[in-house]
């Protein structure tokens, strides 16, 4: 009898393959009415050229051919890395060890012609840590790889473990073996190891997108495990320096986690969590992307090795804080094509608004509503994403946005996503409580479609909208086709009135490159790591008098020429100008340069503030109650 696969999608002609092959080609598989599970193993004791070597058993395959894929692109990372690229000396082997004619499609497929004799493939992989610096499309870290000897190993399985057509369905068993000294944390499932087998761990998944959704750290021992509510969980910390100990982060982790299961209430769609932290220590060969990557039940967060703890903590709380709340969406609540995820040849929902864009919202609502932050720090966050998110395209519709997020000019656009992606759930949440008295809000709303879907179930991408118009209010359809699939831009201050807020301007002191942690400049690395002004940002009064503007790439300063590296000291030192300091800078604008002197002065920026308007009602205040406390 044929077992069947849950949730994959076949044509006639592949069903009649899959038929075949778990019917009647094989006694191994006609003894069970189990798929014969796919074995994958990882050697990280012999790393040669700060490579490991990985071998894939699928098991017997009928006549014919079969091809093996690398994953292009693997969920929340919405960009195409080609993983495959990472991979050297590939080979398909038969049962005698000889190698077996092969046809690299592209950059991450191989293609097996006589399949009945495959054996297994064979293959080394290259970490992408080594590469940042050297690439121009470089794999953002937290969904890259790391091979340190010895040392560490951060594997972000994606970029090891491939799939076999129309196989992703079919159970993996993980064998890896690994250093003395060195353990492994990830929510993977641990399988039984044979006695004979000192020093393999093994793992085991129901199926290959269980494989990539588990993330595994080796490193010495360096953890913290607590417990929130029901859900146990584990902070494993790799400094490189020794400078971090897990320690030293569970108390603000602890503190921040709980204050989301208790704002989340009584969802509960896991019962074990990590968080992965690789700290970097910045040289040219390791991380330099910094932020995170979610899964399911686990977070790869990259950070600076040499960061204050306390902008450490921070940081976490801030990053940590949006990959937890992705249990909500899109790991509880999303569609058929985060569901059925094609990692080589990806069809993208229309829904980033929901699944980066709420959780981002969650992420600073949830600290004013535990009162981790004071409401004047919650308001100001606001403000940075209004001005953010208006250096991007503000008219474009959040759903092309997000169903085109692959190729431009919506690419480039895409951190808006975080920006006004979150701005819009701020203005839907508003308004639903508005409408309900108070009573229903973003969350109630997540909660209520969570209940109807949940992990196993998806919805369907285009009837979305109208089953939340349906659940909430009409007038909520409006606010959709408006400013989600339409392309108006909100009038935030129209919805700040609503709940007694209003924008005032003030002048505040600023520093010289820097407003806070907002750089008014940036750097191009496709363009030799130019150093230029931030366009579409306001600018301190010290550019406003040199005549410096937007766009500027900087040359010289004070007879330096301009480089990453020359620039960082000069910053350093800008913390100590006085403002009769005399300055000379030489930029390129529009192809020519052009020499700016003048003092540096005292610099300062107007500041737009949202702020409690004078003699608020009192539906005014309850509807603020409402949004930040309800």
């Amino acid at each position: 009898m044929c077992k069947k696969f849950n949730g994959i999608k076949r044509s006639i002609v592949v069903g009649l393959v899959a038929l075949a092959i778990y019917s009647c080609s094989s006694s191994k598989l006609s003894q069970s009415s189990k798929p014969f599970p796919i074995i994958a193993s990882m050697d990280l004791v012999n790393v040669v050229g700060d490579k490991v070597k990985v071998t894939v058993d699928p098991g017997p395959f009928p006549s014919g051919g079969v091809t093996f894929y690398i994953p292009a692109i693997v969920p929340g990372t919405y960009s195409v890395d080609n993983y495959g690229k990472y991979i050297e000396q590939f080979q398909a082997l038969d049962y005698k060890g000889k190698a077996l004619a092969v046809d690299r499609l592209d950059d991450n497929a191989w293609y097996i012609a006589n399949a009945k004799d495959l054996d297994k493939v064979a293959y080394w992989v290259n970490d992408t840590y080594d590469t940042e610096g050297e690439v121009e499309e470089k794999v953002f870290s937290p969904a890259g790889t790391n091979i340190l000897e010895g040392e560490n190993f951060m594997l972000n399985l994606h970029g090891f473990v491939g799939y076999f057509t129309d196989l992703k369905e079919v159970p993996y068993t993980l064998r890896i073996k690994a250093p003395k000294g060195l353990e492994p944390v990830t929510t993977l499932d641990k399988g039984t190891i044979d006695e004979q087998d000192t020093g393999v761990d093994v793992f085991k998944a129901d199926r290959y997108f269980e494989i990539i959704d588990n993330p595994i750290l080796y490193s010495k021992p360096n953890t913290e495990t607590f417990i929130v509510n029901d859900i146990e969980v584990t902070l494993s910390v790799y400094s490189p320096n020794g400078l971090y100990t897990a320690t030293d982060l569970k108390g603000s982790m602890e503190k921040m986690m709980a204050g989301q299961k208790k704002f989340l209430g009584d969802i509960n769609s896991t019962k074990q969590y990590a968080i992965l932290l690789y700290l970097s220590t910045m040289e040219e060969t390791d991380a330099s992307g910094y932020g995170a990557l979610e899964h399911h039940t686990s977070t790869v967060v990259v950070l600076p090795e040499g960061m204050p703890k306390d902008r450490l903590e921070e940081a976490l709380i801030d990053i940590v804080s949006h990959e937890f709340f992705h249990i909500l969406t899109p790991l509880s609540v999303h569609s058929e094509e985060i569901h059925y995820f094609d990692f080589n040849e990806p069809k993208m929902s229309q829904h980033l608004w929901l699944y980066e864009g709420t959780t981002e919202y969650f992420a600073n609502l949830f600290q004013i509503h535990q009162g981790i932050i004071a409401e004047e720090e919650f308001y100001g966050r606001l403000m940075d994403k209004v001005a953010n998110s208006r250096s991007y395209d503000d008219e474009m519709s959040l759903t092309q946005l997000s169903k085109n997020v692959l190729a431009e000019p919506y690419k480039s656009n895409f951190i808006n996503i975080y920006e006004k992606g979150a701005l819009v759930n701020m203005a839907l949440d508003i308004r639903l409580r508005e409408l309900s008295k108070g009573e229903k809000g973003v969350l109630w709303l997540l909660k209520e479609l969570s209940k109807k879907y949940g992990e196993h179930r998806p919805f369907e991408d285009d009837k979305l909208i109208a089953e939340i118009v349906e659940l909430t209010y009409p007038e909520i359809q409006e606010f959709f086709d408006v400013h989600v699939v339409g392309d108006t831009p909100l009038d935030y201050e129209a919805y700040w009135s609503k709940v007694g807020l209003q924008v005032i301007s003030e002048v505040d002191p600023s520093g010289y490159f820097f407003d806070g942690e907002m750089p008014m400049i940036d750097v191009d690395p496709k363009k030799m790591n130019q150093v230029f002004v931030r366009e579409g940002i306001s600018l301190s009064s010290f550019y406003a008098d040199l005549g410096l503007q937007g766009g500027d790439v900087i040359q010289s300063i004070d007879g330096t020429v301009i480089t990453l590296e020359s620039m960082r000291p000069i910053i350093g030192q800008s913390f100590g100008w006085t403002p009769d300091k005399e300055i000379e800078i030489v930029v390129l604008r529009d192809g020519k340069e052009l020499l700016l002197r003048g003092k540096v002065g005292a610099p300062t920026m107007e500041v737009k503030k949202l702020v409690p308007v004078a003699g608020v009602t009192q539906e005014q205040q309850k509807l603020r109650e409402s949004w930040l406390k309800g």
